[in-house]
Parts: C-alpha cells; structure tokens; sequence
C-alpha cells in the first residue's frame, strides 16, 4: 500500500505524520520545550534499594529518581560497579544494587504522572540496519524478514562482524542490504558504544552519557523504508537535513524526497488535521456505520464495539459479524495512532458460533501485524472479552494532546496549552498575512495566554518580529483552551487602549479571584481578562479590594492595596 511521511516542521514543535492509503496511521509530536528522555543513557547512583518491591530507585539527574525492576538491572553489565559475576532467578535486589553505588542505565520508558522513568542496564543503541546490544552476546533477526535464506545470510553477517561478547538484532531495514552496508553500521555503533563506556568510566554521577536522537533524525533511521513512496518536508533547512542524512545511508531514497511550498499549512492539504482532532475523541465511526468507544485509564484502556446505524441486509449473526470485523481492522489503527499500550480489553458484539469468534481474532491478529510496537493478543476470557497488551515505551498521544479540565478539576481533559498556543499560533499568522491593521487584540484562555506570550514575553515579542505587527493578547476564562477570539484590529493606539483598561495611579474596587503563580502572597483581580497583580493580597481571594495601579505592562499591571 502506498506510505507517506509528511512532516511539519513548526518553530516550537515538529510534527511527522506516516499514511498508509492516505490515512493516518502514526502521529509524532516533538515540542523544542520538553526533552523526551527514552534512548537515553546516563550514569546514574542507587538512592536507595527496596526488598520489598525487588527494585531500587536511582538518582540520574531528573527531577523524580528513575525506577529499575530487578529483572532489568540482572544484565551482565560492563561498566557496573561491584555486579556479582554470576546472577540467577533467585538473585534480589539487595545482592546486586546497594545505596550509593553507580550504575551505567538505558531510559526504556518515560516518567508520567507520579512516576518516575523506567530504566534498565540492559543497553541498546539502534542503528539503521542493527540494534547494538553491549552487555548480551546474542544475534536476533527481526521477524518481519520472512525468508529464510535472508534470515541465514543477515545471521551469518551479524556473527562475523559483531564485536566478541556484543549482541546484534537485525532490523527489517537490512533486508537486502549489502554486507559491507551492515558492516560499517556495525562499526559505527561500536564505536559509539565504546565513547559513551569511556566517558562513564570517568564521569560523576548522575549525568548524562549520550542523547538519543530528535525526532527527525529517528524518522529518518526506523521508518524512512524502501516501502515509503515519498517523504514531504516543509522546512527548506530541515529537508537538506533529511537529503544528507539519507547520503550518508541509503543515497538511492534521496529522489523520494520533496520540499513543499504551498502557502496553505502542510497537515491541511494532506488532509490530517481533522485526522487529529478525532485522535482524542472517545467514540470512532466505521464505515458501516457501526462505532467503537475507546476509555483509557491509569490501569487499562476498554473498547466497547457496537453496531450503531448498521441494521446488516441478511441476518444478526452475519451483521454483528461484520462489524466486528471491521472494528478489529480499526482497533489495531487506532492503537497504533494513539499510541495506547499497557492491558487492553475489547468488549466485540457477542457472537454465537466459535467459527466468527474465531475470524474475528485472525482479522484483529492480522492488523496488528503492521505495527512496529510489539503486541499480544491473549485470546477470550470467560466473559467473551478480548485480552490483549501493547508494549508501553512513550506517553500515548491523548496525554501529549490533553490535560485535565480546569473548569471539572480533572474530571475531563481539554487541549493541552502548548498544543492549543501553537496551533492559535498557526491560525493567528495567517489572519495577519491577510490583515492590513497594523496592531491586532487577540482573546484567549488565561492559560493559552501564558503560553503564547511566553516567559518575559519571549513568544509575544517573536511573534511580532516575525509577522511585523502588534499583538495584545487578553485572557477570558470564558474561552475554551483552544479557542481564540480577534476582538480588535486597527492602529497602535487605538488597540492598546482596548486592550490596556487601566492607566497609572487609578483606584479600583475589584473581586481578588487567585492567588498569583509565581508570588502566592499577591493577589490577582481582572478587568475583562486584563491581570492586575495586587501585591499582599493573596489572603483577599474571594473578597473584594481597594488599590492603586503602580505600574502599567501590555499583558498585566501591578497594584497596592490603597490606603487612605
């Protein structure tokens, strides 16, 4: 089927979205703010080791220590101080960690909530053809490659050249690949390996060995494929990044590339943007007009099937079949669009013959065959609900795109402010290309406003430099955290005195609704969504206040409580 990557490179965040048949299937968000931490490896020391729970927490710089399971730290690691020379089953925490020891850890999956990052010692580096394994000697072969002459011939490839008492796994990419491709693949990565292990030797813990790449670079090296008809870029730099790092790999891909430079936004013509905003929607539509309702929690994730405006045109049996069916194709999509790992339970239409039941879990096992991320299906329970899991490595997309509700306290979840600021942020720069006002007073959601005015105003003042023009940003809590509204568009002035209601010196009466974010002893009053900061106020909230204004700002004022 024909695959695409576009990507859409923003100046705070990049977004890469892989179609197969012009759908998507895949969705990656990297934000330039936040650091993703999985790949990377550091050298950390043991905080402290708990029997109870066979694990111990070890401090590698973040701010919650990262958590390694006994199983994951029972690898034969170069590197470890003081690690017994022989480990069995019946081998604790307490016989291979002790508190402040240093121990060289692999980041295997991301700290979310509560919980700090999951580490391992059992390091992996991947290349484009191989997965470097430093502390096991072991040769696999991805399972993808069928054929068993291809599988000798990468075997026979990877033995000869690893380095003694290294591990290899062989990517799907290295089908067909030359032997002498994989051999400098090889080396590279030994290479690398053995920086990283000489830098740990020496350096302090906790600090950090080695970052794994950003998200271009891994596009790139683990899905850039010959089964990718064309990758399309719509950043002139980051697509000469794309070209040299294809030179240096696979140069006969390089024609597959291509610079977009339409006018409109890139995930608008290829049709994704409203690909997007279903991603977070609970209730997906098939195309028989049955629905499935997908619920995640903390422990789970539920799928509810149903048959919705699908009335079938034989029988029950056969109708219900039939939408199962289709469900399960669009199941595994839209786990593997979301990102959701962990337990997953699907509750299908009940059926009656063992023989539906049966094609129900082939059509379910047979889609999730194209997905990289490693699942299993364990069959039907006693109550005709499917069990199966999703390996977990990264947040699922739902908590990249969400947060929980201000308004219900969490309850329900609402766009993420950075994604809800730099999607405005799009929309705002095309208004102003049109606009021939010089000055413009936007409205949105006081956290939205935080972020696309930014720290010390950064982002407000690189928004105007970048499109020429004055913005006043007023937050409403009326607004929706996606939502904006350009209230004003005209001069300089005439804006500005819209959006600034207050001048210096006037008194005013108001309601102190919050205490301030950063000075919990201020209070914070509002005149249509304009913030006064009224110092010493902050054990007012609730009750109304007297002050003076002291100092006037375009996004906020500061005040004194008055005093006669």
């Amino acid at each position: 089927m024909p695959k695409e990557i576009i990507i859409n490179c923003g100046i705070r965040d990049t977004r890469v979205a892989v179609l197969e048949n012009g759908e998507l299937v895949e969705l990656y968000l990297e934000n330039q703010s936040e650091q993703r931490l999985v790949g990377n490896i550091y050298k950390g020391k043991v905080s402290n080791v708990l029997p109870g729970m066979q694990a111990a927490f070890v401090d590698i710089g973040l701010p919650k220590n990262a958590f390694l399971y006994v199983d994951d730290a029972l690898e034969n690691v170069v590197g470890v101080d003081d690690l017994p020379e022989k480990v069995n089953s019946k081998t604790t925490i307490k016989d291979v960690l002790k508190p402040g020891q240093s121990v060289i850890l692999q980041v295997a999956k991301e700290p979310f909530g509560t919980k700090g990052a999951r580490v391992t010692r059992h390091i992996t580096i991947p290349g484009r053809f191989l997965v470097f394994m430093p502390t096991v000697d072991y040769v696999g072969i991805s399972r993808r490659i069928a054929e068993g002459e291809e599988r000798d011939r990468l075997r026979k490839i990877a033995h000869e050249h690893k380095p003694a008492g290294t591990g290899l796994i062989v990517r799907t990419m290295a089908e067909g690949v030359p032997s002498d491709e994989i051999k400098k693949d090889i080396d590279a990565l030994a290479k690398l390996w053995k920086r990283i292990h000489t830098r740990g030797k020496t350096a302090k813990p906790p600090t950090m060995l080695h970052k794994d790449f950003d998200l271009l670079h891994r596009i790139v090296r683990d899905s850039f494929a010959h089964d990718v008809t064309r990758v399309v870029v719509d950043s002139a730099h980051e697509y000469e990044v794309v070209l040299g790092l294809l030179e240096e790999s696979l140069p006969q891909l390089k024609d597959r590339v291509f610079l977009f430079q339409q006018q409109r936004p890139i995930f608008e013509v290829f049709g994704i943007e409203p690909q997007i905003e279903k991603i977070v929607a609970k209730k997906v539509w098939l195309k028989c007009g049955g629905y499935i309702v997908i619920d995640q929690t903390e422990a789970l994730t539920s799928i509810d099937v149903n048959t919705g405006k699908f009335v079938g045109s034989t029988n029950l049996a056969d109708t219900v079949l039939k939408t199962n069916l289709e469900a399960a194709r669009e199941i595994a999509r839209q786990l593997r669009l979301r990102n959701i790992g962990g337990i997953i339970i699907i509750d299908f239409i009940d059926m009656e013959t063992a023989d539906h039941k049966k094609k129900v879990l082939a059509a379910l096992t047979e889609a999730t065959a194209s997905d990289k991320v490693k699942s299993s299906i364990l069959g039907l329970t006693q109550l005709g609900l499917v069990e199966m899991t999703r390996q977990k490595a990264r947040l699922g997309l739902a908590d990249s795109l969400l947060r929980p509700c201000p308004c219900c306290e969490g309850s329900g979840r609402v766009l993420a402010e950075d994604v809800a600021g730099s999607r405005i942020e799009g929309e705002l720069k095309r208004f102003l290309e049109t606009s021939e006002d010089p000055a413009v007073l936007v409205q949105v959601h006081p956290l939205t406003a935080g972020n696309l005015i930014g720290m010390n105003a950064a982002n407000l003042e690189r928004l105007e430099k970048e499109n020429s023009k004055r913005i006043f940003i007023r937050g409403s809590l009326q607004m929706k955290p996606d939502e904006y509204k350009i209230t004003l568009s005209g001069s300089v002035e005439e804006v500005e005195r819209a959006a600034i209601p207050v001048s210096l010196g006037e008194v005013h009466t108001l309601l102190i609704d919050s205490s301030h974010n950063t000075r919990p002893q201020d209070g914070v009053a509002r005149i249509e969504g304009y913030v006064i900061q009224v110092e010493q106020a902050g054990t007012l909230i609730g009750q109304k206040a007297t002050f003076e204004i002291t100092r006037v700002h375009r996004t906020f004022a500061k005040a004194k409580l008055f005093t006669r």
